[in-house]
């Protein structure tokens, strides 16, 4: 089977997981679920490829480790976040706007809009999940896994500091600048991102060096779109903006980890 046939039966995979989303998104009257499965849909993604492509060699097992680990882990975050919080605001604005159609437009321009975009991204898990040379691990695997495990603590650990800190109540409006947030202002964006290029190091492994595509996909939408570039502008203005959080901007990096400034 040829690698565009196994990329394609993930895309199949991936939309009809989006479909099953989408409906109970609708009983719901939620379309916030799409959030929750994000991270799944790169693990029923990777683990189509594996299936189809049948090659199972070390890195199969390897990418379908690593990916499954760090899907979950999002998946159960964001749901165990979001839990009782109800509809996100993103989606309540796009619903009342045309409510009479929002219904049978979430599902084209939000579930399986995101399926086909997770579909783009995946391309690393492709090369590494399906690809069987070489067929024994090698020096970039092991890299790869080593990228992979410090973006994981940055995502997860940057995640786990800012639950602590928004619990306490003694922290109601104030900005996070502890732990991780002190040298960057979205350590769990920048995690992310690094394990994305953990995934490309591995599919490099096989010498599928145009894997990068997706990691650069996943990168620009974390910072330009959906993440850091929108997390800012929330942050920035009226009765989001917290107390500090201007003089916070100005001593502490946006997105790669550094010093602060004085």
């Amino acid at each position: 089977m040829s690698t565009w046939q196994v990329w394609l039966s993930g895309l199949g995979t991936v939309s009809v997981m989006m479909v099953a989303v989408w409906a109970v998104s609708v009983v719901r009257k939620d379309a916030s679920v799409v959030d929750r499965v994000w991270g799944m849909a790169f693990v029923v993604a990777a683990w189509t490829y594996a299936v189809t492509a049948g090659a199972w060699t070390p890195r199969t097992w390897l990418i379908l480790a690593l990916v499954t680990i760090w899907g979950l882990r999002l998946s159960i975050y964001i749901t165990w976040r979001n839990w009782g919080e109800g509809e996100d605001k993103r989606y309540q604005e796009m619903r009342e706007k045309r409510p009479e159609t929002f219904v049978m437009r979430s599902l084209v321009t939000i579930f399986l809009l995101q399926g086909v975009l997770a579909w783009i991204i995946s391309l690393p898990l492709l090369a590494a999940a399906a690809y069987d040379a070489p067929d024994a691990l090698v020096l970039l695997d092991y890299l790869g896994a080593a990228v992979w495990a410090v973006g994981l603590y940055f995502e997860a650990v940057g995640d786990w500091q800012l639950s602590r800190f928004l619990a306490d109540p003694s922290n109601k409006g104030k900005v996070n600048d502890q732990g991780l947030w002190r040298y960057t202002r979205h350590p769990n964006y920048f995690g992310d991102t690094v394990v994305w290029w953990g995934f490309f190091l591995i599919a490099l492994a096989t010498g599928a060096w145009w894997t990068f595509l997706g990691s650069l996909a996943m990168t620009f939408f974390i910072v330009r779109v959906s993440g850091v570039a929108l997390t800012d502008k929330n942050m920035g203005k009226g009765k989001s903006k917290r107390e500090g959080y201007d003089e916070y901007v100005r001593r502490t990096n946006q997105f790669i980890p550094g010093p602060r400034k004085d």
